[in-house]
């Protein structure tokens, strides 16, 4: 594995070396401003197969497709099928982290898609990620850099660990901005459903097709049967869950969720030794400090977002056995933040 390190766009030349590597088949670990994604060539099915080994991911569980430009949807999907609508989604959110689901063209393998005739492709809002994508020529299928049931890498640090010898190259460009990945949307009779939230909301969306036009999918705080097929990663299998027990708590009354979190550690205390809050800043001082980590400020779910992730990475680091997190409002960003950390949680969720 080759480590390069991006500090600015005078560092662009070593992000051709990489785009080589793609054209051959290589796997190559890069940012965008989402998550770190492990990329391979969307078109070569050989190569598309090393995501699958590199993550240990299930085959069920499709790929998105990352794109730099509107010439290249064209190598990836059947641009006729197209609505007006979708279009307009398009031309509204890209670049950046908003993923559409389409139908595929046969040029992309069905491992990508698994099995299914529509594929996720997005245009990142990241210029190493586009600079990667643009000089490789070709579109990169990229889920998230993790061994697969673990929370999603947004630094090198939280990556190269874990899956960095499995890899030809990984683009170091410091931590990801946004720190969860991409909404995933479908269009259904001329509604958006909303397949996985992210930081594009349903109010963003409903802003630019009108109020009422867009769905929450009803499975996105629910577990999926291992039967049936999903649409968009994250929906289905263990997800960015660490290997210590965890609660999530949410009340919309601050001072009965740090009364049920409380409550919890006591009913707790006999089975666990170790007990750990993950929570806001502002909340530290209700409980003992030493077992706290705070994930960002109540009044900024956008740090909570850029945090979540390597804070449920740093929970398997620490000596402890159980881990109470706090809950946030499921509203804009907070959806997706709540649909990360219920499947987290593994579905233990308390509100109160």
């Amino acid at each position: 594995m080759k480590l390069i390190k991006y500090n600015n766009i005078n560092d662009d030349e070593k992000v051709i070396e990489c785009c080589e590597c793609i054209k051959n088949g290589g796997v190559v670990i890069f940012p965008t401003e989402t998550v770190y994604g492990i990329g391979v060539n969307a078109l070569d099915e050989k190569a598309v197969k090393k995501i699958f080994l590199v993550k240990g991911r299930p085959s069920d569980n499709p790929l998105i497709v990352h794109i730099s430009n509107y010439d290249m949807l064209g190598q990836v999907c059947d641009i006729d099928k197209i609505s007006i609508i979708e279009r307009k989604l398009m031309d509204s959110f890209w670049p950046g982290p908003f993923t559409i689901i389409l139908p595929k063209k046969d040029t992309i393998s069905d491992l990508v898609t698994a099995g299914l005739d529509t594929v996720g492709v997005r245009m990142p809002n990241n210029h190493v990620a586009l600079k990667l994508v643009e000089n490789a020529g070709v579109p990169i299928a990229a889920p998230s850099a993790n061994i697969s049931g673990k929370p999603s890498g947004t630094t090198v640090e939280d990556i190269i660990d874990e899956i960095g010898d499995k890899v030809d190259y990984i683009i170091d460009a410091g931590m990801c901005d946004i720190g969860i990945e991409s909404t995933v949307v479908k269009l259904i009779d001329n509604k958006i459903k909303i397949l996985r939230p992210g930081k594009i909301s349903k109010e963003d969306i409903e802003n630019v097709i009108g109020e009422g036009n867009v769905f929450l999918d009803k499975k996105l705080f629910e577990s999926v049967k291992k039967e049936e097929k999903v649409e968009s990663p994250g929906m289905k299998h263990r997800h960015y869950a660490p290997n210590i027990k965890c609660i999530l708590v949410y009340s919309n009354d601050e001072d009965k969720q740090i009364e049920e979190i409380n409550k919890i550690i006591v009913d707790n205390v006999e089975k666990y030794n170790n007990i750990l809050v993950l929570g806001f800043k502002e909340h530290k001082k209700y409980f003992d400090e030493s077992m706290f980590i705070d994930f960002g400020s109540k009044y900024d779910l956008s740090e909570i977002s850029k945090n979540i992730f390597t804070a449920l990475r740093r929970l398997d680091k620490l000596d402890c056995d159980l881990c109470i997190i706090e809950g946030v409002d499921k509203k804009g960003i907070g959806t997706g933040i709540m649909n990360r950390l219920i499947r987290a949680c593994e579905y233990n969720y308390v509100e109160v």
